[in-house]
């Protein structure tokens, strides 16, 4: 009966924080064939986990026996209905039989037909160890009333909720809500837990299926396509074949409604994935105007004609031309202006067509895609009106199952995090939505800004996912397959396989590299999984795909990578802002994020081992409350919480001075003091190492002032992204002489090391990477003491020299390295592979010398030859800029840019000489010292006669 299942699926009971709750164990479902009644069975209750041999051999008996006879030969090819026998297979041996059985339930063991059994085990094989579904179909035999099941198998890292263990249904019915469902006739359907796989759990399901619609379905593909089309005829194309929109695995039914224009046309998936984009364009384009503009009679023609165009030109067997996306779209263009006078759906229209021309790449047309993605053009991105901003180089989008992510990176071979975002509430998930693309700009800006001394340029990626009122178990199931949902999307658009040839239309036709890291809520388990997925999928690097790897990366909260850099320019700044030997004098500091925190934890440990009492912490806040104390607090406390990983709602009161507090997010007093810390109390400095992005912006950065209109802390060293804004950070200087790092200085010691990272994956294997391990860490600390400490000197010196604020110099900074880099790319790419090669001794100097003595013989043969033109570029621009300074940069015509850094390289070579050959010289030592001080402040840049 239409829609019954699914009710009775919604009204069952479901919450795991209930003392009283039992898992659903079993589902049976019956119907008749013409759909006059149906009996749908829902067992509850936990089986037993673990069968003994002695268990499977009693209850299995049937199983093993049958499997005997088969592995013997002595079965007829078909059983006595006329259904083939599974053919011999190595697994069905006693012995593997028997361990795959003691994984199953016992009366999933009793109930099973013997033929059926082999053929699900086979199929579990298949699917074990990976996320793919494997499928097969029967049709209807003789002397059977019911019909041979279907049998999809996925991959669940943990046994399905209820409200998921549901029926097949069509594809329509997987991707419509609102019309009248038509279950296949079918006479039974079953979902049962079953036995873990060699990664996680495998979920049979089964299904029955008219004999001539099973008959139709086999000659159009296999696999998915098959489960897809078994129940219904719909979603096939006007060639016969299925839809690729009719395979998607992995959508929520939750997310769409129905509609029709016509007789025949459905709107669905397709036109919601092309109007997702345009979300980040308009406040106008949300998520609610989005379906309510489709789904309307009046308008869901043009939004499925729209649709259409794109299916057409990334079509693999026969894609639109670009004259003949130029005249379909002049014509709907022309169409929706005549025909749709709503100025808001015209737009929405309107840019949705814009998304198909400006759409490079997608994997629609892929087999078995986890989730839609779209490898963008991304001038797309740019709304009309908005303020002029840098445009990134490439923008990936995906949209799955209860996700859509953003991937933007600003350089062609790129590195940035992974941050996945779960909003706790309809209300906030709403507010992440609207300026999900504008957070992954900025985040993706900002590593632009920092990774200035790497080969690799910024990126950024964030996962918006509705995680809202699940269990815990719920929200990091949902949690992890979105993960690798996003990340197999991405290389679906980056990898170059006989498959993606096969299957994707690739209208930018140049292979694209990036890597990615770790962010909020990614675990060590993504890490592995997305490291074997890249290399499965025929990623060239694989195992530098993802950084902070658990046995080859460099843990950053392990190391404190960040911190140390942090420390640098806190260090740095206290000297030259006010003029604080920190070493000698006493200083006071507040930080956001906790003890438990990466940066925050780490940076509390290197203020007390390089300045001891001499640091006193007075304020610290994270998500669990905040600790206060005016006189300092009590470091042997703070050290304990770092170490024993715990929030600062932890510290012992008892350790609190006279006038020192702990106030808890418990109660709403403690809310408020938590919030306002970083505002009211009063420090030298102010270290943001944990919070939100955009927690001071120009609406609130006036809380950061005394009444008197000082600052709580006239100093802030960013060691957390977008802590403050970039208005908030002039108003703060120019009303209050508020001295900040930014962040893109002040924490881009991370993403040295990732790069490092990066490096060693491609140059090293893991285990000479391992078991060299401690070596390269400490030069790697070395390196990023080295980097920070280069910027930070230039920084304050530019500051002190000619004024202005330091945010807007640490940019200049960032600006004129990248520009340099920019140029000299270019320049190299015209370059003989022996010209670029007597420029390797940059790239080798730039690694860990233990890296480097290890395999850069192998340079060429281990590392893309982009990476090392990349890699030439950075190292010899940041060796300008923070030698020179900023000014030398851009004063030099850009086009004569990349010629003055190759001479400069070759005038310091030549001061090189001199120093040696003065060394050698009798002179007083005091003047020699002289002399071979200016030769390396100015050598060089007199040489070339620049000035």
């Amino acid at each position: 009966m239409p829609g019954l299942l699914l009710q009775m699926i919604k009204e069952l009971p479901f919450n795991q924080r209930s003392a009283e709750y039992m898992p659903l164990s079993r589902v049976q479902i019956y119907s008749a064939e013409d759909d006059s009644m149906s009996l749908n069975l829902f067992v509850y209750g936990e089986e037993r986990k673990q069968l003994t041999e002695e268990d499977v051999t009693m209850t299995g008996s049937h199983i093993l026996e049958y499997a005997q006879q088969l592995m013997a030969g002595t079965l007829p090819p078909e059983d006595e209905y006329g259904r083939p026998n599974p053919k011999p297979n190595a697994i069905f041996a006693r012995e593997r039989l028997i361990e795959h059985m003691e994984k199953c339930s016992e009366s999933y063991i009793v109930r099973s037909d013997p033929r059926r059994f082999l053929s699900q085990f086979e199929l579990f094989e298949k699917v074990s160890g990976s996320d793919n579904i494997s499928v097969s179909i029967e049709g209807r035999h003789r002397a059977r009333q019911h019909l041979a099941p279907l049998r999809p198998r996925a991959n669940h890292p943990a046994p399905l909720p209820p409200q998921l263990r549901r029926s097949p249904r069509s594809p329509r019915q997987r991707l419509g809500r609102g019309e009248r469902r038509r279950h296949p006739p079918a006479h039974a359907r079953h979902a049962r837990p079953r036995g873990a796989g060699r990664r996680g759990h495998v979920q049979p399901a089964q299904a029955g299926a008219q004999a001539e619609q099973v008959a139709q379905s086999r000659d159009h593909g296999a696999g998915l396509r098959e489960a897809a089309v078994a129940g219904s005829t719909e979603g096939r194309d006007h060639h016969g074949d299925v839809h690729p929109l009719a395979l998607h695995p992995v959508e929520a039914e939750r997310q769409y409604v129905s509609a029709r224009a016509g007789p025949n046309r459905q709107w669905s998936d397709r036109d919601v994935c092309l109007t997702k984009p345009c979300r980040a364009l308009a406040v106008a384009f949300s998520k609610g105007n989005i379906l309510e503009t489709v789904t309307k009679d009046r308008y869901v023609n043009h939004a499925a004609a729209i649709a259409d165009l794109f299916l057409d030109r990334f079509n693999p067997k026969d894609p639109l031309s670009d004259q003949g996306l130029q005249q379909r779209s002049e014509g709907l263009k022309a169409i929706i202006d005549n025909e749709v006078e709503d100025t808001p759906a015209q737009e929405m229209l309107l840019k949705m067509l814009d998304i198909v021309k400006h759409t490079l790449k997608t994997n629609i047309y892929m087999n078995n895609r986890y989730s839609f993605g779209l490898r963008l053009d991304p001038k797309i991105m740019v709304a009309e009106g908005e303020p002029p901003r840098d445009t990134p180089y490439g923008v990936i989008y995906a949209h799955g199952r209860r996700f859509d992510g953003y991937h933007v990176r600003f350089r062609d071979i790129a590195r940035g995090g992974m941050r996945l975002v779960t909003p706790a509430s309809p209300e906030q998930f709403a507010l992440e939505s609207a300026h999900q693309y504008d957070e992954v700009y900025g985040l993706a800006y900002a590593q632009q800004l920092k990774n200035k001394d790497i080969p690799e340029g910024g990126s950024k990626a964030v996962v918006l996912i509705d995680t809202i009122g699940m269990s815990t178990t719920g929200k990091d199931f949902v949690m992890r397959k979105s993960v690798k949902a996003f990340t197999d999307t991405i290389l679906d658009l980056v990898v170059d396989t006989d498959e993606t040839r096969e299957e994707i239309v690739d209208l930018r036709g140049k292979k694209e590299v990036l890597y990615l890291g770790p962010d909020e809520q990614v675990i060590p388990q993504d890490i592995d999984w997305v490291i074997k997925r890249a290399a499965q999928r025929g990623y060239d690097t694989p195992a530098a795909f993802m950084s902070s790897k658990p046995r080859a990366g460099i843990n950053h909260k392990e190391y404190g990578v960040t911190s140390e850099g942090v420390n640098v320019y806190l260090d740095v700044a206290l000297r030259h802002v006010l003029k604080i030997d920190p070493t000698q004098q006493t200083f006071t500091i507040k930080i956001t994020g906790g003890p438990d925190g990466d940066v925050a934890g780490n940076e509390l440990k290197i203020l007390h081992r390089e300045y001891g009492d001499n640091a006193k912490v007075v304020g610290i806040a994270d998500g669990t409350g905040c600790a206060e104390d005016l006189n300092g607090l009590d470091w042997d406390e703070l050290l304990r919480l770092v170490h024993e990983n715990l929030p600062i709602d932890q510290f012992d009161p008892s350790k609190l001075g006279e006038v020192g507090a702990v106030p808890k997010v418990d109660t709403e007093e403690g809310v408020k003091a938590r919030n306002s810390m970083h505002n009211r109390v009063e420090a030298d400095a102010f270290v943001p190492a944990g919070g939100r992005p955009s927690t001071i912006n120009e609406q609130n950065y006036k809380h950061f002032l005394n009444t008197d209109g000082t600052p709580s802390a006239p100093l802030i060293v960013e060691g957390a992204n977008l802590f403050v804004t970039d208005e908030a950070r002039q108003r703060l200087f120019d009303e209050a002489g508020v001295v900040i790092v930014k962040d893109s200085s002040a924490n881009k010691a991370g993403v040295i090391t990732s790069s490092y990272e990066i490096c060693a994956a491609m140059l090293l294997s893991e285990d000479e990477f391992y078991e060299n391990k401690p070596q390269i860490v400490s030069e790697v600390l070395d390196k990023l003491h080295e980097y920070a400490r280069m910027e930070a000197e230039l920084l304050f010196r530019e500051f002190e020299n000619y004024g202005g604020s330091l945010p807007q110099l640490s940019k200049v900074i960032s600006g004129a390295v990248n520009a340099a880099t920019d140029a000299l790319t270019v320049a190299l790419e015209s370059f003989s592979e022996e010209d670029k090669d007597k420029l390797l001794p940059l790239f080798k100097a730039h690694l860990p010398k233990t890296m480097a003595d290890l395999a850069f013989d192998q340079v060429h043969q281990r590392v893309p030859a982009q990476y090392i033109t990349n890699a030439l570029a950075s190292c010899l621009a940041s060796r300008l800029v923070y030698k020179e300074g900023t000014k030398f940069v851009e004063a030099l015509p850009k086009e004569n840019l990349a010629a003055v850094a190759l001479r400069y390289l070759e005038a310091e070579h030549e001061i090189a000489l001199l120093k040696d050959a003065l060394e050698g010289t009798e002179m007083p030592e005091k003047e020699k010292e002289s002399i071979i001080k200016l030769l390396d402040a100015g050598g060089a840049r007199t040489a070339l006669r620049v000035f």
